[in-house]
């Protein structure tokens, strides 16, 4: 059983840069690819970015360039650094634990001037 906690959300304006962190806890950490995931008002949840377990890691086509995913396994934490945000990246944005399928509670992240 895997616990997740994700943190760091807010309102920023265009171009403006968050960063997301979601904490794990009940397992090894370690043993888990990580994922963050967004979901915008009436639309699908769909998968932002990936980190392995061995650390390699994949990106949504419309965010490759602007966001990095990272981990640090000591701290079973895995972070979302999001740079020049734009309108389109508003929505909540959870994180996930691959295998079990386990969801955090998610983040809202609202890009508005």
């Amino acid at each position: 059983q895997v616990q997740l906690v994700e943190s760091g959300g807010g309102l920023v304006q265009p171009g403006g840069s968050l960063k997301l962190s979601c904490t794990a806890s009940g397992s090894i950490f370690s043993g888990y690819d990580m994922g963050w995931y967004r979901q915008a008002p009436g639309k699908q949840r769909e998968l932002v970015a990936l980190i392995t377990r061995g650390g390699s890691t994949d990106y949504a086509d419309s965010v490759k360039g602007r966001f990095t995913i990272s981990r640090d396994n000591a701290k079973n934490t895995v972070y979302l650094q999001m740079n020049t945000l734009k309108p389109e990246d508003t929505a909540i944005y959870y994180c996930h634990a691959i295998p079990g399928g386990y969801w955090g509670q998610g983040t809202q992240v609202t890009v508005s001037s």
